[in-house]
Order: C-alpha cells, then structure tokens, then sequence
C-alpha cells in the first residue's frame, strides 16, 4: 500500500459517518416522483419531484440504514412547502469545497470547476486545471483534510462540503458546527467499478452538469464493456500479483475488491479470484509469496520523487528476489506523486481496465497511461 493511500485512509478515518438529517432506515420519504433508473450503483436512491430531488445514500457498512438523505432544490426556485425530511443542498453547488483529488478530476471533466471554491490536501491534486485555478487563487487551499481551515471555508462562504465517510471515524469535528450541507461521497464503497463510476450521476446533478455527466457515464459504460468483451474473447491471460509490502503486511485485492474484479474482467490470472472479500487481505509476506511467487506480472503504485530501482526494492524486502517477475523483468510501477492514478481511476474505470488488458495479454499493444517498466 503506498504512502498517498495511507494517507487516504488516514484521513478519512477521521470522519464520522453521521451528519445532520442522517436517517436510520432505507426508505424514500415521498411516494410520488420519477425514480431514476441506475444500471450499477447499489448506494444510491434518486427520485426526482416537480420542485426537488431527494436522494438517499445507503449505509454501507449497516444493511438497511441510511447513511444519509438529501433534497436537491434548484437554486433558482423558491424553496418548496412541506419538504421531506433531509439536509437541503441548493442547486447547482457554486462554491463548495472538495476534499478529494477524485472528486476534482471529475468535476473537471464536466466542466464544473467553476462550483469549486475550494480544495484540501491540495498537493495531492495532478490536475492541470486545478492546479492552474490554486495557483492563481481562484480556488482556495484548505489546508489538511484531517484538519481544515474552517475560518477559511466560512470567509469563503462555502454552500457544500464534499468529503468520504468512514466507519467508526469519530467525527466531522468543527465542520459539522459551521451549518454547511456535507456531502457524503460514498461511492468508493460501491462493489463494483462501474457501480462507483455512476455515482457521476449524482454530481452532475449537484453541480448543475447533469447532462455532461450522463454522457460522460455513457462513454465509460460503453468503453468499459466494451474492452471487457474484448478480453473475455481472448486467451486467458498472464497472472499478476499487486501492490509491495508494507511494514509486515502484504496488502491484496480480495476477490470482489474494485481491483480483484477489474482483474477478472481483463481477463487475467489472478491467485486470489475465488476470494469472496470486497476489500483488501491483510497478508505476511510469506502468506504471499507462497501463493502468487510464479505470477507472470507484477504491478504496484508508490509516491516517490524519482523511479525505484531493482536495488531498491531489494534493501526493502530480499525475498521479492523469489518472484518470478522480478527473476524475468516484468515489474510495473505508478509514482503517484506524479501520475493521477488516484484521481482519475475512481469514474475512469475502464482506463485501468484497458491497461491490464495490455499488461496481461503480450499480444495487445499499446501505450500504458499509469504503469511504466521499472
């Protein structure tokens, strides 16, 4: 697991999972209004009413509850009698504050930065545009995710918040006292890529890029699927093995994790593919190498100012000597300091996809956009 992904972690470990209007059970507080049908997303309810939209974030870590619910009112409408319960967010969002790189990438892939008015963590961010708009001060740095300049979202005078929930985090801390709607970003915990990619949809509502998002949404469906059927018609393809070892523990992709599926749709070897875990298995090294040692491929990510060497790796940890792929050569790295892996996979799923179609089929070529030959 890499540095940026600890820190990931980290921060959202600090927040809290309930926030103002937070419900406890499943249920869409109106009968009437159009639901809207989505393909892939489990998390998400989105009934759209004459005057306002709610929508109902599923908790994902408890069955059945709500982790929370949200009435979308246009901006420009007087506001609606008699609204269901629920946190109000005015729409479109026009200076709201973003707490991840993710997050940003998409925004400003539907031309909706100009709802940003400002960003944390914002050495994180790769995105030429952002990073353009921070340096010329037109989006404001919040500072530390873990611990925003609260004084400089209230000048800012911020109407969203958009920021990862967390099991058993502990709490939004000052910012739920500032009377600022928090958007709960959920969707990285959604089962499968496309399911997290969907969640665009919701943002295109929030930002007032519906359109631009549902067309994006078209595209990566489209794409995503269509390189899927292209390597399920292929041979089967090399094995792989991921990421490096962090301290004593080998982080894997279990099974049904994002990755461990995305694996399977390329089509590719993969040791722990009959794994039923959605998240990542925390493994000795030993436990590791004994499974996936003959892996064909091995790839993992890193922050780092310069490329690791062989030597590097090995003043790390001498027993990734015994991987077949360091013996052959076949070792692929992302820096991700300086490549946005992190900010674009999340609702560019079929990006990665189409990268370990390349990585474990010999036959397919083509230029990696994360990945290079270490």
């Amino acid at each position: 697991m890499n540095i940026k992904h600890l820190f990931v972690l980290t921060f959202i470990s600090a927040l809290l999972l309930c926030s103002c209007g937070a419900g406890r059970t499943n249920s869409v507080g109106a009968n009437s209004g159009d639901t809207v049908k989505l393909k892939y997303a489990r998390l998400l309810t989105i009934v759209k009413h004459d005057h306002f939209s709610e929508v109902l974030v599923a908790d994902p870590w408890h069955k059945g509850n709500t982790l929370h619910k949200y009435i979308l009112v246009p901006r420009n409408e007087k506001m609606p009698n008699d609204l269901p319960n629920g946190t109000i967010v005015r729409t479109p969002l026009k200076k709201s504050i973003v707490f991840t790189s993710a997050h940003c990438f998409l925004l400003a892939s539907l031309n909706g930065l100009d709802g940003i008015a400002g960003v944390c963590d914002a050495q994180y961010i790769l995105d030429k545009q952002v990073k353009t708009l921070i340096s010329k001060g037109k989006i404001a740095d919040c500072g530390n995710g873990m611990s925003p300049v609260v004084e400089k979202i209230i000048n800012i005078k911020a109407n969203g918040m958009l920021i990862s929930p967390f099991e058993n985090s502990g709490g939004y801390g000052k910012l739920e006292e500032i009377g600022i709607p928090i958007i709960e970003c959920a969707d990285y915990m959604e089962s499968t890529a496309l399911g997290r990619a969907e969640w665009m949809k919701l943002y295109g509502m929030i930002y007032g890029r519906e359109h631009e998002a549902d067309s994006l949404f078209a595209v990566v469906d489209s794409s995503y699927n269509a390189l899927k059927t292209k390597a399920k018609n292929m041979p089967k393809g090399l094995s792989i093995i991921t990421e490096r070892k962090t301290g004593s523990t080998w982080y894997m992709p279990g099974g049904e994790s994002t990755m461990g599926q995305i694996i399977k749709d390329a089509n590719g070897t993969y040791a722990f593919a009959n794994d039923k875990n959605s998240g990542s298995l925390a493994l000795s090294p030993e436990q590791v190498l004994a499974k996936v040692s003959d892996a064909d491929v091995w790839v993992f990510k890193y922050e780092g100012d310069r490329m690791l060497s062989r030597e590097d790796l090995l003043s790390e940890y001498h027993g990734y000597a015994t991987l077949k792929s360091f013996k052959t050569g076949n070792i692929y790295e992302c820096n991700s300091t300086k490549i946005p892996y992190f900010d674009e996979v999340p609702f560019r799923p079929d990006f990665l996809l189409r990268e370990l179609i390349i990585l474990l089929h010999p036959e397919v070529k083509g230029n990696l956009r994360y990945y290079s030959k270490l």
